[in-house]
């Protein structure tokens, strides 16, 4: 559940809505995420959608290729919860298909769209209330922005960029949010920060094409963690190749990690020396696993020495600290009780349970 208190102060924007969904002004950071199926496959993409609910995701964006992925929107609209995003690339039609089938919003390259049909996309979306991102990406620019810049660099994503803003401006429309977006985690920065101070629409922040799971953690934790910690961005999302619903994790654990927002479970844990007397990398991978897609916050301590453990972990809602075959119990730095190693488990999600008034 998004609540206000897990704000924290950033840039003011626009408050534009996706759906149900508010984007910028007052409130939280959102979280997006992009379905890996193919579009016309309407039951897979629904099940795909269904898992990133779970997982936390609260905008998913579908890819729309052709005439037939555009026909299937408005069917996956009817069976999911999520707002819908169609994602069009070339052809303007699939862009008014989708929004006929319910799309509560359209995501544009304006590098890849004739002028004109950016236009007729843009008054579509204004007369069903839909919104729109305009979502320049350094891989797709203008050619004549790449031919007086020489390369796709964060100024001439900006110019781009505040080209279609104009547009959509001269046709009165300002449910726009914006994406400048670059594999290269330098630029991506600097082009947010420009746009940034010259623009006050919503913008939605993500390093693009970042690769594998542990390569798109690192690029995106820098990327996106260091605007949000300048108080720019409004709304997320953590690129991975492969199944979307990993992207989750990360993303929450961004925000959770720069205290912008309380969602899910904060596991600390530490690093195994030569102290450590349990499996406690085992004892982290059981609980991770157990524990996603949890949406209650709680610090949850995992420490491989009964010294050392809750002292390290005072500020933890509730841990375990274990050494030798057996443990302490441990919540808000006060022991509650003994427990066998091989009861650490079981034990510990029974009182996370407890705690947050259900069974997890």
């Amino acid at each position: 559940m998004i609540v206000e208190s897990d704000i924290n102060r950033r840039k003011e924007t626009r408050s534009i809505s996706v759906g149900s969904v508010k984007i910028g002004g007052s409130a939280p950071v959102v979280v997006q995420s992009m379905t890996c199926t193919d579009t016309r496959d309407i039951q897979s993409t629904i099940s795909q959608i269904h898992r990133l609910e779970e997982a936390g995701c609260e905008i998913v964006r579908v890819a729309v290729p052709d005439v037939e992925a555009a026909a299937a929107v408005g069917k996956i609209k009817k069976a999911i919860n999520l707002p819908l995003i169609a994602d069009i690339h070339f052809n303007e039609k699939l862009a008014h298909g989708a929004l006929e089938g319910g799309a509560d919003g359209i995501r544009i390259n304006p590098g890849n769209m004739p002028r004109e049909s950016v236009r007729r996309i843009i008054q579509d979306a204004r007369g069903r209330a839909a919104a729109l991102r305009i979502g320049v990406n350094s891989g797709s620019l203008e050619q004549d922005l790449l031919d007086r810049f020489g390369h796709p660099c964060a100024e001439a994503l900006v110019e781009s960029a505040l080209r279609h803003i104009s547009l959509c401006e001269e046709l009165d429309f300002h449910n726009l949010k914006l994406s400048l977006k670059s594999s290269h985690v330098p630029t991506m920065i600097d082009a947010y920060r420009l746009i940034s101070a010259k623009a006050d629409y919503p913008l939605h922040l993500g390093v693009t094409e970042a690769g594998s799971l542990l390569s798109a953690a690192i690029k995106s934790s820098i990327g996106i963690g260091i605007l949000l910690s300048e108080g720019i961005g409004d709304t997320i999302r953590v690129s991975v190749a492969g199944d979307p619903v990993s992207e989750m994790p990360v993303a929450f654990g961004i925000l959770r990690a720069l205290g912008i927002r309380k969602v899910g479970p904060d596991i600390i844990a530490c690093p195994t020396c030569g102290r450590c007397e349990i499996d406690l990398a085992g004892l982290v991978d059981k609980v991770e696993r157990r524990l996603a897609g949890m949406k209650e916050h709680l610090v949850i301590a995992l420490m491989g020495c009964v010294v050392n453990g809750p002292g390290e972990a005072a500020e933890a809602d509730i841990g375990i600290a274990g050494g030798r075959g057996k443990g302490i119990l441990f919540k808000k730095g006060t022991v509650m009780r003994t427990v066998p190693e091989d009861q650490f488990f079981d034990v510990l999600v029974e009182e996370i349970g407890q705690m947050i008034g259900r069974k997890v």
